[in-house]
């Protein structure tokens, strides 16, 4: 439970949101100095969420898909303008949107909507996105905030949409970080939250190829 490890709520927002204003808004930035797995990383999104792209009746649609906690839009770029005819992208820290403008390039004309907002206070447009990416970024909010976040996700997805969270996970319990004041909660942590939002899960993968030093990192779809 992230109330064991958040002391004070005001403080783990207003220190996370300090800390990002001093990254540079660059992948190396977003990847915390991890860039070279940033192509490792979208290849294995890519296939993940191609499963749901696939021919059947159940097909998630490819209109119009939401990037959480999207930084400079490495996701939006690699990972969503290639897949979606268009993209909305959210993230607290106004630099790094204005610097995905130049960034995006040309394909930067199908992204919607820059939101600069932090996900507790977000909600998903109802009924309008076949993806919603959330990655690297769930650490950032109190379980009760996440929570309340996904069931405003639920509500924001079109018919056989789905929501994707990609992110550490724990061995055990809830892990603070002091230094860009984020949690890192376990696998059965992050599937109560998920059940508690109402959500059901599709798909549950563990991340090949990523450096032994890091956190273990899965990728979860649920609708």
């Amino acid at each position: 439970m992230t109330s064991e490890v958040v002391e004070n709520e005001f403080e783990f927002y207003s220190k996370a949101e300090k800390y990002w204003k001093d990254v540079p808004a660059t992948v190396d930035g977003m990847l915390g100095g991890y860039g070279h797995i940033s192509s490792i990383d979208i290849n294995s999104s890519r296939k993940f969420l191609q499963k749901f792209l696939r021919d059947g009746p159940n097909r998630t649609g490819t209109t119009r898909a939401l990037d959480c906690g999207a930084g400079i839009g490495r996701i939006t770029k690699r990972l969503l303008l290639p897949l979606f005819k268009t993209v909305d992208m959210v993230d607290v820290t106004e630099d790094f949107l204005t610097k995905a403008k130049s960034y995006l390039g040309e394909e930067g004309r199908r992204v919607r909507n820059y939101f600069c907002c932090g996900l507790q206070d977000f909600s998903p447009e109802p009924n309008s996105y076949d993806v919603i990416w959330i990655q690297w970024v769930i650490g950032h909010l109190t379980d009760n905030h996440l929570s309340d976040f996904l069931k405003r996700c639920r509500a924001g997805l079109r018919p056989n949409g789905i929501v994707v969270i990609k992110d550490n996970m724990a061995q055990e319990g809830v892990i603070m970080d002091d230094v860009d004041s984020s949690v890192c909660r376990d696998l059965d942590v992050v599937r109560k939250i998920i059940r508690r939002a109402g959500l059901h899960l599709l798909a549950e993968e563990r991340q090949e190829n990523f450096p032994d030093e890091i956190y273990h990192v899965y990728t979860f779809a649920m609708r």
